[in-house]
């Protein structure tokens, strides 16, 4: 009889062809898909060259290759290591490669295009392949060589996490949104609270949530030191599946006795919306305690609040407002479809007669790269998932981690704030 198990341990057995797993216990897995952008496959491709009989991959309809980061690129060095990219997938017959201009960031692009869906397990090139678990799936990020290796075998090995459950109950406060209650775990459990565990996402709050929000909140489990963030599979799951043309998957739950590392209990109904100060997303204090806080540059957008319900979010408090002077204000589509979207839907225009510049889908400004580096002195608040000293730019910037609403109000604003302080301020005005 099988021990009771989580979702994630549920997933790993059936991968590893067991009929059970443990926390701690060395497991290889098979793969259902393999993924890298132009960065993590470059050195993948390398290593990939020297495994000895390696001249093709495993399975070319299994790999997903993703130009996001220095794209479009921004000098010869990016623009190598694309082509590099590009010339692989050519040789290995991988249909799967997401050139500029049909595509966008990585964690948007594959599950929109159907390619990731429950039970499934996924490997990426990008500490943010967590993302994946939004949908119910065992996605990770790991090194280039283990991408190697899986571009040869399709398979992994890994030690079975440890799985912390978190279940937020009350309810949702206006502006409230994915974002705000992840950044409120992070604070809760530390920015090395989770190391190499598993954090499974449940709770009435968790059952509301749209599937854009499950990606947000999966997507920065690795903040907290995660292996990997899951959601559980239900009627919201299955209908963006339907959705995006996914089928033929596996649905796993977690046991009634299935037993965890730990539970923790959010009150949902006392959270506001959150910001993240320098430097760690642990960092965490409510956006309207932070008026005092001047800012140059506003980013709404990419992997982890890219998606067109995060446009709509921003669009809602720019219709009709102009972005403060002193401020730059970016909007990154997370992919050619929700920046397609945007047009269709008119947000496209809000952004632009707001004052905003709207990008083509790109990671650039989130690593630093390029597309809004900033200079020494200069603080972003920004929809990214990272604020560590440098992250995105001069090491004497500073970047504020917030969601779409209080990033696209701070922009009006001039300094971090809210709808609501928003709206006090028109009042006073």
């Amino acid at each position: 009889m099988p021990r009771p198990m989580t979702q994630t341990e549920k997933i790993l057995a059936a991968h590893a062809g067991k009929a059970s797993v443990s926390p701690g216990d060395i497991i290889s897995i098979n793969l259902d898909l393999v993924m890298a952008n132009e960065l993590s496959a470059a050195v993948a491709i390398t290593e990939f060259r020297k495994i000895k009989g390696a001249t093709k991959v495993w399975d070319p309809a299994k790999i997903a290759l993703v130009p996001s980061h220095f794209t479009p690129n921004k000098d010869i060095a990016t623009a190598t290591l694309s082509k590099m990219m590009r010339d692989f997938a050519t040789e290995q017959h991988i249909e799967n490669y997401f050139e500029i201009g049909r595509g966008g960031i990585e964690h948007v692009v594959l599950p929109e295009n159907g390619m990731v869906g429950p039970g499934e397990t996924i490997i990426g090139g990008d500490s943010h392949t967590t993302t994946y678990g939004g949908i119910g799936a065992f996605a990770t990020g790991v090194g280039s060589t283990d991408i190697a290796a899986a571009f040869a075998l399709g398979e992994m090995w890994l030690r079975v996490p440890a799985t912390t459950k978190i279940v937020y109950e009350g309810s949702l406060q206006p502006y409230v949104s994915a974002k705000d209650l992840i950044l409120r775990t992070i604070a809760e459990l530390g920015v090395d609270g989770a190391i190499y565990g598993a954090l499974e996402y449940t709770g009435p709050v968790v059952r509301d949530l749209p599937i854009s929000g499950r990606f947000t909140m999966a997507n920065m489990a690795i903040e907290a030191g995660a292996k990997n963030g899951i959601f559980p599979v239900d009627a919201v799951t299955e209908a963006y599946c339907a959705a995006v043309g996914k089928k033929n998957y596996t649905v796993y739950h977690s046991d009634r006795d299935a037993a965890y590392e730990r539970t923790v209990v959010i009150d949902c109904t006392s959270v506001e919306p959150q910001v993240a100060l320098p430097w760690l997303p642990e960092n965490t204090r409510n956006a309207s305690e932070l008026s005092d806080i001047d800012i140059q540059q506003a980013v709404i957008g990419t992997c982890t609040n890219g998606r067109i319900e995060d446009m709509r979010q921003a669009a809602e408090i720019l219709k009709g407002q102009k972005v403060h002077p002193s401020v730059r204000a970016i909007v990154i589509p997370g992919s050619q479809k929700v920046y397609s979207q945007c047009l269709k839907e008119g947000l496209a225009e809000i952004f632009i007669d707001a004052g905003c510049v709207l990008s083509t889908p790109t990671c650039g400004p989130c690593v630093g790269g390029h597309m809004g580096v900033l200079a020494d002195g200069e603080r972003c608040i920004s929809t990214t998932n990272r604020n560590f000293r440098g992250r995105m730019g001069h090491v004497k910037s500073e970047v504020y981690l917030t969601g779409p609403y209080v990033a696209a109000a701070s922009a009006i604003l001039g300094h971090i704030g809210g709808p609501q302080q928003l709206e006090a301020a028109k009042v006073v005005a």
